[in-house]
């Protein structure tokens, strides 16, 4: 490759590095329409065809749901704490103000000088989890009394117009889940019609500064289907081929049972799991409070407008009779993504742990394996970052017989190569026969053209596997390794100053022993020459995709090329040796055959 290929071929490597900074730059994100921040921020009317309540008209925003009433009464909380959270309710809208899980750090930092406070779930949305939204003859004032039970728990309680009166409670069960139940009594003497209502599942937001939104999203079970749904930023974008961009959206809404909804980010999830399915699930796109001078200066990837999902249950009108109380009962998770934990709430998330964990489809079974792997050798006394070199180590020795027949298979292949040619150009003519002289010949040299494929290919479900499972594994944040304090997270140790560019060694380490590896693999028999030479930067290509991902997934494919590296420098090695024998055998047959010729 010359010099104006390598130019050429190193700029468009930089253009795909800065190309989200220039994207940025050329197409910034257009701000979503202002939203109540500090209060109730409500959802619109809504209600079934052939009610007489009020529906909200054409002309009403759609794309931001309306301010309602803004409580004047001052805001009191009321706090209970299990071993693994705290909860703190609140009396504006009397649900849940936020989740603070005293095990988990809000931020994982380098910096020991910087002191987190815990992980808190819903703290950045303006809306508390499992509040009632809809028109005033639903929220009143927004304003309930809370009051401890006897059993520990909660209870908020407010009086509407007409002699309804709602009643929410709360009590704390075990492994982050605490049983709500929201009772609708009419105390008054005439039925009363109580408006299509929504009940807040919480805001799926960043619980750190420094975590990438694009992992939050929504999850939920759509009961009828019995499969899930997952609503995440590229919906709300709505870019064409995910680049092109389009008109935004700001709301998701589908009727449908909903069995549960879950609001995440990246570690965390709020599942709200309804005991009967809810009718409808609504998720509006909402603006964050932005981040202070101190965060920026503290986190400078922190984005300056951020955003979260907003997700409610809805439900439709109905009359309320008298002394006939409805009830609707409800558990809610707020906790961890944590499998083991998950999977003790499973049956309520009807079985569906592997959802809320991003492990579905076919890899997310290696997933399941290579993340019980990892937390067994832990167990063991194996730090998180020796246990992942410990796993490319056994999946590395359990692949070297196939991997190093299929070097050798290579290499026979490329010794073939000058027959192989001119059975090519000898059948050139008839393609078919020419097809079948090959696979006769390969066959009986015993080559196979796939051998240097198969162990790619077999490998590949490991690879997505240990993606899945590094992305979401909870256990891996904060575990640090030599100059990364957090393997969850690219392990960036500064920034290019002006463009902001993260310098992350782990990545450029692995495209290292990826151009290494590239240039020791024997060429592929029939290649052309310049094929060849691009297949040997191809590694460029994954430096630029796996640039930004987590330094967990890339200390694992830096081993990994480590290894190969070292077994091909093995196999290579091994080759004199074997051959050395048959080396002095061939001069004898010649003296045989000279030896009777002297004799005459």
């Amino acid at each position: 490759m010359d010099r104006k290929s390598l130019f050429i071929l190193f700029v468009c490597v930089g253009l795909f590095l800065l190309w989200p900074i220039l994207v940025h730059k050329i197409f910034p994100p257009v701000p979503l329409p202002p939203g109540a921040t500090n209060q109730l921020a409500g959802a619109a009317n809504q209600v079934e065809r052939g009610t007489n309540i009020p529906v909200l008209s054409a002309a009403t925003n759609l794309l931001a749901p309306p301010p309602v009433m803004q409580p004047a009464a001052p805001e009191e909380l009321q706090v209970i704490q299990t071993r693994e959270a705290r909860y703190t309710f609140t009396t504006h809208g009397g649900g849940l103000k936020h989740v603070e899980l005293k095990e988990y750090l809000e931020s994982v930092t380098c910096d020991n000088k910087k002191k987190s406070g815990p992980a808190a779930l819903n703290k950045r949305g303006s809306v508390p989890a499992l509040a009632l939204l809809g028109d005033p003859s639903v929220q009143g004032d927004g304003v309930y009394k809370l009051a401890k039970t006897a059993t520990g728990g909660v209870r908020a309680e407010k009086e509407l117009p007409g002699g309804v009166v709602i009643i929410n409670e709360f009590q704390p069960l075990s492994n982050f889940v605490f049983l709500a139940t929201v009772r609708v009594e009419n105390r008054g003497a005439q039925p009363v019609a109580l408006p299509a209502h929504q009940l807040v599942v919480g805001t799926a937001a960043p619980v750190g500064l420094d975590e990438d939104p694009n992992y939050l999203g929504v999850y939920w079970y759509h009961n009828a289907e019995k499969k899930d749904r997952h609503v995440d930023q590229g919906y709300f974008a709505n870019k064409t081929l995910g680049c092109i961009p389009g008109t935004p959206r700001t709301q998701y809404r589908e009727a449908a049972p909903v069995g549960w909804a879950a609001a995440h980010d990246q570690f965390f999830t709020l599942a709200l799991m309804p005991k009967e399915p809810a009718p409808e699930i609504v998720i509006v796109q909402t603006n964050l409070p932005p981040p202070t001078a101190e965060e920026r200066a503290a986190f400078p990837r922190a984005l300056a407008k951020p955003f979260g999902f907003q997700t409610s249950l809805g439900y439709p009108a109905m009359i309320v009779a008298t002394n006939q109380p409805y009830v609707r009962t409800f558990e809610l998770y707020a906790g961890p993504k944590e499998y083991q934990t998950l999977v003790k709430v499973g049956a309520r998330l009807k079985n569906n742990v592997d959802l809320v964990m991003d492990y579905d489809g076919f890899f997310g079974w290696f997933a399941q394996v290579l993340l019980s792997s990892m937390n067994g050798l832990n167990k063991l006394g194996l730090p998180y970052w020796l246990a992942i070199i410990s796993i490319t180590v056994i999946i590395k020795l359990l692949f070297w017989p196939l991997t190093n027949a299929s070097t050798k298979s290579m290499k026979r292949m490329a010794a073939l190569q000058p027959q192989m040619k001119a059975i090519q150009e000898r059948y050139k003519e008839d393609p078919a026969k020419m097809q079948r002289k090959m696979m006769e010949f390969m066959k009986e040299h015993k080559v196979n053209p796939m051998g240097g494929c198969l162990p790619v290919l077999l490998q590949m479900p490991v690879f997505f596997g240990f993606f899945l499972m590094i992305r979401s594994a909870i256990e891996l944040r904060g575990a640090g390794f030599l100059w990364c304090c957090d393997l969850s997270k690219p392990d960036t140790v500064a920034y290019l100053p002006l463009l902001n560019f993260p310098i992350n060694p782990l990545p450029l380490l692995m495209g290292v022993t990826m151009l290494w590896q590239a240039r020791l693999t024997p060429a592929a028999p029939g290649m052309d020459p310049v094929q060849q030479k691009m297949m040997k930067y191809m590694p460029l290509m994954f430096l630029i995709f796996l640039y930004n991902f987590s330094a967990g997934l890339t200390l694992y494919w830096t081993v990994q090329n480590l290894l190969s590296i070292a077994q091909m420098k093995i196999t290579k090695a091994s080759e004199p040796a074997a051959a050395a024998p048959a080396a002095p055998a061939r001069p004898a047959a010649p003296a045989a055959v000279a030896h009777p010729r002297k004799k005459k």
